[in-house]
């Protein structure tokens, strides 16, 4: 744990290092909510279509970052993790000239009495 999925718009997929962008939101969770390392696991799945508000405009981008942590990290702690993953997304992802980049973090607590895991060798 921590689960992390990172949704980005297609338009997008040729502006940023996924793999590097995956390997600094897994420190910066080891640094901020004391995540150990092997346990963080980020999956980066790319959206094709992004409709904004009523109108929306055909360079819309989005990046949308979603933690699922077990209990027991202060506010502070999700906080300082939520402005982290935004500077690194400012630091990561260059859009093209006119897109209008949204970008987004959520850090969620999960049900740890629901929440069950296996790794498997092929």
């Amino acid at each position: 744990m921590p689960q992390i999925s990172v949704d980005y718009s297609s338009s997008l997929a040729g502006t940023f290092d996924r793999r590097g962008l995956g390997l600094a939101i897994n420190r910066l969770a080891e640094e901020t909510i004391d995540a150990k390392p092997d346990s963080c696991k980020t999956v980066f799945r790319q959206s094709e279509v992004l409709v904004v508000g009523t109108g929306g405009r055909p360079g819309d981008a989005q990046v949308f970052v979603e933690f699922q942590i077990f209990p027991g990290r202060s506010p502070e702690a999700k906080a300082a993790l939520s402005e982290g993953v935004l500077k690194l997304l400012a630091e990561y992802v260059r859009p093209a000239p006119g897109t209008r980049l949204f970008t987004a973090v959520d850090v969620a607590d999960i049900d740890r009495e629901c929440y069950r895991n296996a790794a498997l060798q092929g």
